[in-house]
């Protein structure tokens, strides 16, 4: 049974950092695309950053220059270096790990055939 794990979420005030990171029980080497989402109440979950298995990098406009998006393939785990963080980013995130058409936002959760269970990010 494959799982990604998510942590790191918590509360934080406007303008503060968080990192997140999502722990693979495969490796994440093998992976075609990982990426992170973000679900708010009522909304469905939106795809804020993309890697692809060359290193390619996407992210969404909304949180480009702030959120930077990374993996450790010794540790199998993803990250989401989050700077700079408003109100409008709080939610619920998760990551995703998969084999996709399109590794860049647009690309749905659904998509992906691994996803985590969440984490909670406040900010205020």
């Amino acid at each position: 049974h494959v799982q990604l794990v998510e942590s790191g979420g918590g509360s934080v005030q406007a303008g503060g950092s968080l990192r997140l990171s999502c722990v693979a029980s495969l490796r994440t080497a093998s992976y075609d695309c990982m990426a992170w989402f973000r679900q708010d109440p009522g909304k469905e979950r939106e795809g804020l950053a993309f890697i692809g298995s060359g290193g390619a990098l996407s992210y969404t406009d909304s949180v480009k220059g702030r959120f930077t998006i990374s993996k450790d393939n010794d540790k199998n785990t993803l990250y989401l270096e989050m700077n700079s963080l408003k109100p409008e980013d709080a939610g619920t995130y998760y990551c995703a790990a998969g084999y996709v058409y399109n590794c860049r936002p647009g690309t749905r959760f659904a998509a992906f055939g691994h996803r985590g269970q969440g984490t909670q990010v406040t900010v205020s």
